[in-house]
């Protein structure tokens, strides 16, 4: 009892005992569990933190961006390449379009002069011989009365610009036969012929007609050919720009490519190491083909464009794939200051279809007038002032012309009246419908540059402030790229995520590049809608 009560009263020292005893069984189960413990936190530390130095440690540099837009102002392709202002030199120069124009004011100032060769004079000789058999009794039983007649006449002819018609000059007729027994017989006269329009033809207008027709449509060709050259300068320009703008597309695509390629080359090295899945590295490998794509896509087109460029500066042979052509990077856009209000004003003196349509309403009223007065019937004047001489011997008939011995003059009035005025009134009416087609061709031509100049003068805001919205976007898609990679090598993130962080930045960067080019495109229209391309360029046409 004794050694059970002591037994029974110390609890803790048979508990010491059991718990000396029980390590034969207990002590091998509290290794093992920490072992697992210890396993368990290597496999995380190996999956979390071990792919994460080894990618930040393998990862290849970040590709650089491409330069574009405004800033690729600053790349340069050697002394070599094609400025802008050279292109349009050599497109002035070897451009068809603008060889072809170029003949039209030739042709147009040859016109001019024919217009005023109505008013040369010209020396005029005659010569005529004549016989006649009189119808009167008969001399003998074999002859019949026989006149025969020699005219000879000089003279100086020509027409004034008031529709007055004159000839100065000498005749001189040898009238001889059986009347006077074939003696000579010459008579002489010396002096000036004229014949006046009174109704039909007289005055400035019906008679200058043809050269003020003339004179305005040689104006008309003077400004369509200017025309021509401000639309191939404004085409060399634009294509220029769609060049550099295509060539953006191209780097963009190769930088897209990259950033894609850069993303398989991270799969690719995690999976090695069990740190992504199949998945991922498929879906890096299938954005990394179709960004090669659009790379052949770009390509493609900046050639395409380049030919159009090479068109335009003159050359003949285009190649499918050949060396590109080297062009030198366009500056950015210029702030220029638009006033639509004082720019209008100016555009209708230097738009050359504004300056054609109203030398054109000058023919039309030009040609209202003649039609006009050729309603009007022919009533003329005619008249004749000098001296004549008569006689048997020609140097006395000729001398006595000479010396004013016989003055001789002539005065008459010729009417003519046509029956009817149907043709007249057709051309007239035909022309007062012109003339007033024209001049409401004007007002809607008027009107036209209106709006086109307030829409050029709004792109070139909207395009400025296009500029400055996708360069922030620009900027903020590339910082999200930035902050999502970090991401997907903290674990955050996922492939997917990281390839449309990158094709967003892909479509920040071409939404730049066109609105950079946008901008180019507004300030050459609006020159072109002002009609001063050829001034903002130092170009002159003669």
């Amino acid at each position: 009892m004794k050694n059970r009560s002591v037994l029974a009263a110390s609890p803790s020292a048979s508990s010491k005992s059991e718990g000396r005893r029980a390590p034969k069984s207990a002590a091998p189960a509290r290794p093992a569990a920490a072992r697992r413990t210890a396993l368990a936190t290597v496999a995380f530390a190996l999956a979390v933190l071990g792919p994460r130095a080894s990618a930040e440690e393998a990862a290849t540099p970040a590709p650089s961006p491409p330069a574009v837009g405004a800033a690729a102002a600053n790349a340069s392709d050697g002394a070599n390449a094609l400025t802008l202002d050279r292109a349009i030199a050599l497109a002035l120069e070897h451009n068809q379009r603008v060889k072809v124009s170029a003949f039209n004011p030739q042709i147009a100032r040859a016109n001019v002069l024919t217009a005023y060769g109505a008013f040369d004079p010209a020396l005029t000789f005659r010569r005529t011989k004549s016989e006649a058999e009189g119808a009167g009794a008969v001399l003998t039983p074999l002859a019949r009365p026989l006149t025969k007649e020699d005219d000879y006449s000089l003279s100086l002819d020509g027409l004034m610009p008031w529709g007055l018609t004159y000839s100065v000059g000498a005749t001189a007729t040898n009238q001889r036969g059986t009347f006077n027994t074939f003696s000579d017989s010459y008579a002489t006269f010396g002096g000036v012929s004229v014949t006046q329009p009174l109704l039909r033809g007289f005055g400035f207008g019906a008679t200058l007609a043809n050269l003020r027709i003339a004179k305005a449509s040689r104006g008309i060709s003077d400004w369509q050919h200017r025309q021509t050259v401000i639309d191939t300068v404004t085409s060399v320009i634009l294509a220029f720009n769609n060049l550099q703008q295509a060539r953006d597309n191209v780097k963009i695509a190769r930088f897209s490519r990259d950033l894609a390629a850069q993303l398989l080359a991270d799969n690719e090295k995690k999976l090695g190491i069990g740190a992504t899945s199949d998945a991922d590295v498929t879906q890096a490998r299938a954005r990394v083909a179709n960004r090669e794509e659009s790379i052949l896509i770009a390509e493609r087109s900046a050639h395409d464009v380049e030919n159009q460029l090479r068109l335009l500066i003159g050359e003949a042979a285009f190649t499918v794939d050949g060396p590109p052509l080297a062009i030198t990077e366009l500056p950015a856009a210029p702030d220029i200051a638009v006033d639509p209000a004082a720019d209008l004003k100016h555009a209708y003196e230097l738009r050359p279809d504004y300056q054609a349509a109203r030398l054109g309403i000058a023919i039309d009223r030009a040609t209202s007038a003649s039609a006009q007065n050729a309603l009007l019937p022919r009533l003329d004047f005619v008249g004749s002032y000098g001296y004549g001489g008569l006689d048997h011997d020609f140097a006395t008939a000729r001398g006595q012309v000479r010396d004013q011995d016989a003055r001789s003059y002539s005065a008459g009035m010729v009417v003519r009246i046509p029956l009817t005025f149907a043709e007249g009134r057709g051309r007239a009416r035909a022309a007062k419908l012109n003339l007033r087609q024209s001049e409401a061709d004007l007002t809607r031509l008027e009107q036209d540059i209106a709006i086109s100049i307030a829409a050029a003068a709004g792109q070139i805001e909207t395009t400025k402030q296009r500029v400055a919205a996708t360069k922030v976007a620009m900027d903020l898609a590339s910082q999200e790229l930035t902050n999502e990679q970090k991401r997907l090598n903290a674990g955050n993130s996922t492939t997917f995520l990281v390839s449309n962080a990158q094709s967003d930045l892909s479509a920040a960067q071409s939404s730049y590049a066109r609105a950079v080019a946008d901008q180019r495109r507004a300030i050459a229209t609006y020159e072109r809608e002002l009609g001063t391309t050829l001034l903002s360029h130092h170009l002159n046409v003669e």
